[in-house]
């Protein structure tokens, strides 16, 4: 048994899992280009390794090992498209009525450049202000923080939107935040 074989299997289908992940995700979020090219690469790397272990399967030691490659590969794939936080998030905050902080959160949200549309909606115990907020995924942490700081009782639920047309949410926005975050 040769460690030299079991860390380039490891490495080869680490790297093929941690690129497919990557691809699935860009894939999912309508990147037309970039996800193909990353296929090629993808099926390059897999059928590399897969050569690599079923000319050696007579050892258990090497599946475990291209394994344990896939494995990490998928944490780590994830882990950098957490990071890369491609696209946009559509929060929607649903906060009591009966409270001067509901009022004061629109206002704080546009002017850290978030996208706002205010409405109002009746909840088990009354009233309730509903905010529609249009963010950059990477800015999620910071758009929850912000909300809980104002209004620790909103209920916060978030998706991504595939297709985002007209609106608020221009080039202008975007400009308009990356001069508040400098």
């Amino acid at each position: 048994m040769s460690l030299s074989i079991l860390a380039m299997t490891f490495f080869i289908n680490f790297a093929y899992v941690t690129i497919s992940t990557i691809r699935f995700m860009l894939t999912m979020k309508g990147y037309r280009l970039l996800a193909p090219i990353l296929s090629m690469i993808e099926i390059t790397i897999y059928i590399l390794g897969l050569s690599l272990v079923l000319n050696r399967l007579d050892n258990p030691i090497n599946l475990f090992v291209y394994a344990l490659g896939y494995a990490v590969g998928i944490s780590v794939g994830i882990f950098i498209e957490d990071r890369l936080a491609l696209g946009y998030i559509m929060t929607t905050a649903i906060l009591p009525s009966n409270s001067d902080n509901d009022k004061n959160l629109p206002t704080i949200l546009r002017d850290k450049g978030y996208g706002v549309t205010q409405s109002y909606g009746e909840g088990l115990s009354g009233e309730r202000m509903i905010l529609e907020i249009l963010s950059p995924r990477k800015h999620e942490s910071e758009l929850y923080q912000l909300i809980k700081e104002v209004e620790e009782r909103a209920f916060i639920i978030t998706y991504e939107p595939k297709f985002i047309s007209g609106g608020f949410w221009t080039k202008k926005v975007r400009k308009r935040q990356k001069k508040l975050r400098h």
